[in-house]
């Protein structure tokens, strides 16, 4: 052990010794004569390490003659100098040298002028950067003349900056994210979960046409539907600088993330976020569905009520699982408050997802999950077909019935729309009566079937027990 302990030391001894000694050099060679000390250093393999490690040793070889360097044709690595005697120690370094006018140190002092003096810079004015490669500062702009203005009253020399003309709007992106505020042009209101295009919320929160704010008051979109009294859903198509994603702000630093929209039942605990009661979520069990409420603005029917408190602000914003990160409603209205906590007594109601994700499906717009919009596709299999269930009704695939005269594997996958409950089942063909020999009937949109079977006839029957909306149905049989 004692010897571990010394070659250790011994290494980071001799590597301490190497470091001290590398700036001496600086003060003591010329440009060109540390360019060619760095030609003989060692270099990891493979050519990022390789570039990056060239870059990095002349640079500091070089120090005040070093005017940037880039990668040319996607292998060869440029390196500028200010000094041309440098160049025969750069190509053996390992690098193709140019000589300019100006050294990257100078351009950068160029930028840092810009930088103190970016308020003055027109709108028009978007961006500006050191660009190696044609040794400038590039300022890009829309106008022309409030560029050069703009370099002349930050002191810039001229005959450093290229201004270039550019269309670029740069822009801030945003992240949708369930349960915290936006606004309309009249009240405060929460997101409930991204949607394919941006989220759903109330719909006493705004009409259609009505444009949103988020909570940094960053123009955000239009409402692109909306449904109150009756029913209580709207949903939100927002602009490009915001970003739909699957989570819901749980307020204790970290986030719900959400994974579907399967229906759970009465008993089951969920969870409440909102931009108003926004330190922390509140959670309790589903009291019981298909509630309605009356509402002095109007009855709102087929609703959720549940043991959680709520506030104004609030509406809107995100129900889901305590566990396993399903989405169930939209907050609606409550009857008590989170002021003082929340207990047996406080009563809030939501309006179920599903509804609106099926009018959202009609546009092939879905909730957005951890895997991404939407279930699978079911590929793969031997036959795929798109077909659309309204609540209730059943289809029969493939068309019909299909016969197979071996014994083997009888594969099949659904791909319903999220917040639907959609079964299947396969079914064969007995001296006249089609009996069920295998089913899929979980309370999700998607389901799968693997059934061995004999020769025979056979179909399969796609149900929708609950919600309706476009569907993918995809099979193999033997």
């Amino acid at each position: 052990m004692a010897r571990k302990h010394l070659l250790l030391g011994i290494t980071v001894g001799t590597c301490l010794a190497a470091a001290l000694a590398t700036p001496a050099l600086a003060d003591t060679a010329s440009p060109a004569a540390q360019a060619r000390s760095a030609a003989t250093a060692p270099r990891p393999t493979g050519p990022v390490g390789e570039t990056a490690t060239i870059q990095k040793r002349l640079r500091m070889s070089l120090g005040s003659e070093f005017g940037g360097a880039w990668v040319k044709n996607g292998s060869r690595v440029v390196v500028a100098t200010t000094d041309a005697s440098a160049a025969p120690a750069i190509r053996a370094a390992g690098a193709e040298p140019k000589v300019v006018k100006y050294s990257e140190r100078r351009l950068g002092g160029e930028l840092a002028k810009l930088n103190r003096h970016s308020r003055s810079a027109a709108k028009s004015v978007t961006s500006w950067y050191v660009d190696a490669e044609t040794n400038t500062v590039v300022v890009n702009a829309s106008d022309g003349a409030a560029a050069k203005r703009f370099v002349k009253a930050s002191g810039v020399s001229a005959s450093a900056v290229r201004i270039v003309h550019s269309t670029e709007k740069p822009r801030l992106v945003h992240d949708i994210i369930g349960g915290e505020r936006y606004w309309t042009t009249q009240y405060g209101c929460s997101v409930a979960f991204s949607v394919t295009g941006g989220y759903i919320t109330a719909g006493h929160c705004g009409d259609t046409g009505e444009t949103t704010e988020g909570a940094n008051r960053v123009a955000q979109g239009t409402f692109g539907g909306s449904s109150f009294p009756g029913d209580d859903y709207a949903w939100v198509d927002t602009n490009s600088q915001w970003t739909p994603t699957p989570k819901v702000n749980r307020y204790d630093g970290t986030y719900e993330t959400i994974n579907g929209a399967t229906e759970a039942p009465v008993g089951t605990r969920v969870c409440r976020s909102g931009g108003t009661t926004n330190t922390r979520i509140w959670c309790g069990p589903i009291q019981q569905r298909n509630a309605t409420v009356n509402y002095p603005e109007g009855t709102v029917t087929g609703l959720i009520r549940a043991n959680v408190c709520a506030d104004p602000g609030d509406s809107g914003g995100a129900l889901f699982t305590e566990t396993g990160g399903q989405a169930q409603g939209i907050t609606s209205g409550t009857s008590g408050s989170c002021n003082n906590g929340q207990d047996s007594n406080d009563q809030t109601w939501f309006q179920p997802v599903g509804e609106v994700l099926q009018i959202l499906a009609r546009d092939g717009r879905e909730l957005v999950t951890e895997d991404g919009p939407g279930p699978g596709t079911c590929d793969g299999h031997e036959t795929k077909v798109t077909d659309s269930l309204t609540s209730g009704a059943s289809d029969y695939q493939p068309g019909g019935d299909y016969t197979t005269t071996a014994t083997g594997a009888h594969t099949a996958c659904l791909d319903g729309p999220d917040g639907v409950d959609f079964d299947v089942y396969l079914q064969k063909l007995n001296g006249g009566t089609w009996q069920t020999v295998a089913q899929s009937i979980s309370p999700t949109p998607d389901e799968t079937i693997n059934y061995t079977g004999t020769a025979g006839t056979y179909r399969y029957r796609v149900h929708a027990y609950s919600g309706g909306g476009e569907y993918t149905f995809g099979f193999s049989k033997p």
